[in-house]
């Protein structure tokens, strides 16, 4: 008999960032493998004051062959009790829920803790962030609320799991984040350049995904300075033009005023707009290298972007990226400063990038979906208990 899945998280017609892709190619990975799923979709997953961005919606269509229920408010308890009762009268064999943010605590714990009185359905949680980016108030009970049914967690990077110890004794596994190969394959510099008019003779780093304060891009800008400086005393060194896509998640008029200080405009290329999933691939394959000068971190959605795409990249040594972007193997790893930041960029281009290329691809073959399934079942025991 068909086994059921119930995944409960962020997808289309939300953008949610790499959460929204992530559930949509996690659902695929266990249709290809005979399950039956169908993902359980915000019908409101924020109110629009708490917000950061343009638009929660896309703009893309629906995707094909995926069972999407638009139906969970995140902010009425009468729609968490509907909710709860609908699935938990579903009985599927596993429920899957994401978690990135503690606000969503009472919500889902709600919905989990009235689908566990079927006694039937493993709950496993895949935990993108325990302790959040951006702290408020409430984020420890919200999520101390939400573990409680919980029967197992899966994570991506070891700070997430050490997080998960501080609130829950429940079994945890770490895993790899599996690749985004769902945005295309990678294009020619010439074309992915052509279609975004970048001329192709320029240099290209690419920071990728929404702007917000840990991520770091202010330290890129002052690392863009930095190499802007050394130029002046060494005609040879290459300065790259800093590719930024994705919309801004943070006070923007920070970002201006510090541009216009350091007077680095012209080695700047600003698409800061939310970047459609279809114009993905032109953005990856048009940079030499991808940038990721994280303040702080769990683990990112961009890096395995970054191996679907076989761009070398660098990471700053917090969280878990160094743990998936080994250094002088994939890409470089340097602490989260300007100048190391742009010492690191230097490195990228004396060493070139079919240096890293071949070991960038033997890493790349870690992160497979089956994988990752693999790992959500074992964890779940469903073949031994259902």
């Amino acid at each position: 008999m068909q086994k059921k899945i119930a995944l409960i998280g962020t997808a289309w017609p939300f953008r949610g960032g790499g959460i929204a892709s992530f559930n949509e190619r996690l659902a695929r990975a266990f249709l290809d493998q005979g399950y039956a799923v169908t993902i359980y979709n915000f019908s409101l997953q924020y109110p629009s004051f708490l917000f950061p961005g343009k638009s929660q919606y896309s703009s893309d269509p629906a995707p094909e062959g995926l069972n999407i229920v638009v139906c969970i408010n995140s902010i009425n308890p009468f729609n968490w009790f509907k909710v709860g009762a609908k699935i938990k009268k579903e009985k599927p064999d596993l429920v899957l829920v994401r978690y990135w943010l503690p606000l969503m605590g009472p919500c889902l714990g709600t919905i989990l803790r009235i689908i566990k009185t079927n006694h039937f359905s493993k709950i496993i949680c895949i935990a993108d962030n325990v302790v959040p980016h951006e702290k408020r108030p409430g984020d420890k009970a919200f999520t101390q609320y939400f573990v409680k049914p919980i029967d197992g967690f899966i994570t991506m990077s070891n700070k997430v799991m050490n997080d998960l110890k501080r609130f829950s004794d429940t079994k945890v596994i770490k895993t790899e984040h599996p690749l985004y190969d769902n945005f295309g394959d990678a294009l020619s510099k010439e074309s992915a350049k052509k279609f975004l008019n970048i001329s192709e003779e320029e240099n290209i780093i690419l920071f990728f995904g929404f702007i917000r304060k840990y991520k770091g891009l202010d330290l890129l800008f002052e690392a863009m300075k930095i190499l802007m400086n050394r130029k002046d005393e060494n005609p040879f060194l290459i300065v790259p033009i800093l590719l930024v896509a994705g919309e801004f998640y943070d006070d923007e008029t920070h970002y201006r005023h510090l541009i216009q200080e350091l007077g680095i405009s012209k080695q700047l290329d600003l698409r800061t707009h939310f970047i459609p999933d279809q114009e993905v691939k032109y953005y990856i394959s048009a940079a030499d290298f991808v940038i990721q000068p994280y303040r702080n971190a769990t683990q990112s959605g961009v890096t395995p972007l970054a191996y679907h795409f076989e761009k070398p990249m660098l990471v700053t040594n917090v969280g878990g990226l160094a743990d998936m972007v080994p250094d002088n193997v994939a890409g470089v790893v340097v602490e989260p400063n300007a100048i190391a930041i742009a010492d690191g960029i230097q490195k990228l281009y004396q060493l070139g990038e079919n240096y890293f290329l071949p070991q960038l691809r033997i890493e790349k073959a870690k992160y497979s979906w089956k994988h990752f399934t693999d790992t959500i079942v074992d964890l779940a025991n469903l073949d031994k208990n259902h």
